[in-house]
């Protein structure tokens, strides 16, 4: 089992040779860190519209240059049970960041709310966003050097709650888009303009209203 998960994570190397963000190739992680370091400097020079919009294009810049990444790991096929679930643990960090970096980018050219809120919306996104960087760092440690003295039931169990704990924050981050934009929904259909913000958004995140 030991060799399997080695195995992954020379695929997840390789699967990223040619990719030209390079810090990415030897730590996924740092793609997440540098997005949460970008919202926090968001939350830091949110007095006006124009320094959120100025930091966010600093998001999507961090965000584009890993793109490539998860997409290769995407691809990468016909992995075994375990080795898979350390994959899709990547990815749905990867998803995390996504949904961040797409709905957020959508709230600030958003009429409905104030820069006061979209400051604090931006650190309700921070913190779930290092909450699951840590976890990152946790599955890190665990298929790497520092896990080799742990057998091969101490190293799965570990990996499956660190699986488990993502999908909980990736619901999260979910629930809380959708939240915020429910409440743009709600402040429109008040001045008849609810067709904006189902445009803006998409309906799918609408679903629970």
């Amino acid at each position: 089992m030991k060799k399997l998960i080695m195995m992954l994570c020379a695929i997840l190397l390789l699967s990223t040779s040619s990719l030209k963000a390079q810090f990415v190739v030897t730590d996924p992680g740092n793609l997440f860190s540098g997005i949460i370091n970008s919202a926090n400097e968001i939350i830091q020079t949110s007095s006006t519209v124009s320094n959120v919009v100025k930091n966010f294009k600093e998001v999507e810049k961090v965000y584009s240059q890993g793109k490539e990444y998860y997409d290769k790991l995407k691809a990468v096929n016909n992995l075994v049970k375990d080795a898979r679930k350390v994959q899709q643990t990547v990815l749905m960090v990867g998803d995390i960041s996504e949904m961040y970096v797409t709905n957020f980018g959508k709230m600030i050219n958003d009429k409905n709310f104030s820069p006061q809120e979209i400051a604090g919306i931006a650190f309700g996104y921070s913190q779930l966003l290092k909450e699951s960087s840590g976890l990152l760092k946790d599955l890190k440690q665990i298929v790497g050097n520092t896990g080799l003295e742990m057998n091969d039931k101490e190293r799965m169990d570990l990996i499956d709650k660190v699986y488990k704990e993502v999908r909980e924050y990736y619901n999260l981050v979910r629930y809380y888009t959708n939240k915020n934009v429910s409440v743009s929904y709600l402040r429109s259909k008040k001045q008849n303009d609810g067709a904006r913000v189902l445009k803006l958004y998409g309906t799918d995140k609408l679903r629970y209203w």
